[in-house]
């Protein structure tokens, strides 16, 4: 799918920094700001299911409650900060959210061991929900204690901010259109996490 960005006068400008995980140190390298034209946006800069790019300028920021701000696709914010304020005024236990932020962590390795494709965080379109409860697991095809706990806290079904298929938060999410990472196919559980794909 292509996409158009129509501009008027001074041509809009596209602006991001990101980095590059690295498989084989294990750790963030090549940090960079890109600045370029929008019309020179190359297609790994934009996600191709929903047309939100890595530019911070189709970021919009996000306020809830006491909460640092955070920010999301355009497309996705008025969903997202509508859904996030109810479940704020419903007291769930919304208590830290990580949104946009650009880093290449998906995808082919290179010849160095630098991972290739932007993640949908970088697009602004996946949200973190209260990481310190919702670990990311691998060799955890379903939950158990086998499962390798790699990022975040340790989730348990009875913990208070973990998050469950019958959990508020997790429908909520679910009921705009983005899948919960506890539900993914595959050797990860992503309990945290929510994008269109899950992933």
């Amino acid at each position: 799918m292509l996409f158009s960005f129509s501009v008027s006068g001074a041509e809009k400008m596209c602006t991001y920094s990101t980095y590059k995980w690295n498989t084989i140190s294990r750790k963030a390298v090549d940090f960079k700001t890109v600045q370029h034209p929008y019309s020179d946006l190359q297609s790994f800069e934009i996600d191709e299911q929903t047309g939100c790019t890595v530019c911070e300028e189709d970021q919009v920021v996000i306020q809830i409650g006491d909460l640092p701000a955070f920010k999301v696709c355009k497309h996705f914010a008025f969903d997202i900060e509508n859904t996030l304020n109810q479940l704020w005024s419903d007291n769930q236990p919304v208590n830290k959210i990580v949104a946009y932020r650009v880093g290449m962590t998906r995808g082919e390795v290179d010849e160095q061991g630098n991972r290739t494709g932007f993640s949908n965080h970088s697009f602004g379109i996946a949200l973190d929900i209260n990481d310190e409860q919702n670990g990311l697991y691998d060799q955890c095809i379903t939950f158990n204690e086998n499962c390798r706990l790699r990022k975040g806290g340790k989730w348990s079904p009875d913990q208070f901010g973990s998050l469950t298929p019958d959990s508020e938060i997790v429908k909520a999410f679910k009921s705009i259109g983005l899948k919960w990472g506890g539900e993914i196919a595959g050797k990860q559980k992503d309990f945290m996490h929510f994008s269109p794909t899950g992933y």
